[in-house]
């Protein structure tokens, strides 16, 4: 049965930040994830973890200014110093937190650059990256992200997160494989997972459209599930979705595989 994550940047939104890690766990969640942890001192995310036997699946290395639009550092050839010791930053709080798993976002494709020096950039930087999280015995994670919702985002489809990941050529580089992303750049879901199952590290979900709860929209997520579940996907989903009324009174689908895994157990 798969393991399902609470994503707190996008879930529970109707409560303080270290307010929604309690709701998590009252709603049946295991397990969370989140965009970033560095608003935060270590100690206070720590706290909220254990007070609510929660772990912490993922979280992203910083990813530049948000509030003015950025999303990611990893192919922009002039911050790579600026990337690097964000590696740093994530790997310190990833260890405070117990935390196995760091995605590095690639960024928006920055214009008037040839596009081989941001190849080679986005490549170097990840090779970097996939050392130092080695040696922490972290696993890093890169995400193709659609570019509906994010234009111009340099990695955006399976094909190329997976030859990235061989140019890389490091055995501690994986595919974080999000659902509703995919569907949106090319569908293919349940074969194109089961084909790439050894790279996938970490899976996200939303429907489509409107990346709401599951049975919102087109994805048949009870397929879906079933198939993850029989190819044998031993990581976490990230339940990574805008609920349409309320966290908690949109789980209704959520729920028979929280009581079937708690039956397992």
């Amino acid at each position: 049965m798969p393991k399902f994550a609470a994503n707190l940047s996008m879930l529970y939104g109707e409560h303080d930040f270290l307010d929604r890690f309690a709701a998590a766990a009252k709603d049946g969640f295991q397990g969370v994830e989140y965009l970033f942890p560095y608003a935060f001192e270590k100690a206070a995310l720590v706290d909220a973890l254990k007070a609510n036997r929660l772990t912490q699946v993922l979280h992203n290395m910083p990813g530049g200014d948000w509030e003015a639009g950025e999303r990611g550092l990893a192919c922009l050839p002039d911050r790579v110093g600026e990337f690097q010791d964000g590696v740093g930053k994530a790997i310190d709080y990833a260890k405070a937190l117990g935390c196995p798993q760091l995605h590095a976002m690639a960024g928006i494709r920055p214009e008037g650059v040839d596009p081989d020096e941001v190849a080679e950039t986005y490549v170097e930087n990840l090779r970097f990256a996939a050392g130092k999280t080695k040696e922490a015995g972290i696993k890093l994670l890169i995400e193709a992200i659609n570019t509906i919702d994010i234009p111009g985002f340099y990695l955006s489809t399976s094909a190329q997160a997976l030859a990235v990941i061989e140019t890389v050529g490091s055995d501690n580089l994986y595919f974080q494989y999000d659902i509703y992303h995919m569907q949106v750049m090319e569908g293919d879901l349940v074969r194109t997972i089961e084909k790439n199952l050894a790279k996938i590290a970490h899976m996200q979900l939303a429907d489509n459209p409107g990346r709401h709860e599951p049975g919102s929209g087109e994805i048949n997520y009870p397929f879906v599930f079933d198939a993850i579940d029989g190819m044998g996907y031993k990581g976490w989903i990230g339940c990574e979705y805008k609920p349409k009324a309320g966290t908690s009174e949109g789980l209704g689908w959520l729920r028979p595989h929280l009581t079937a895994s708690a039956a397992a157990e």
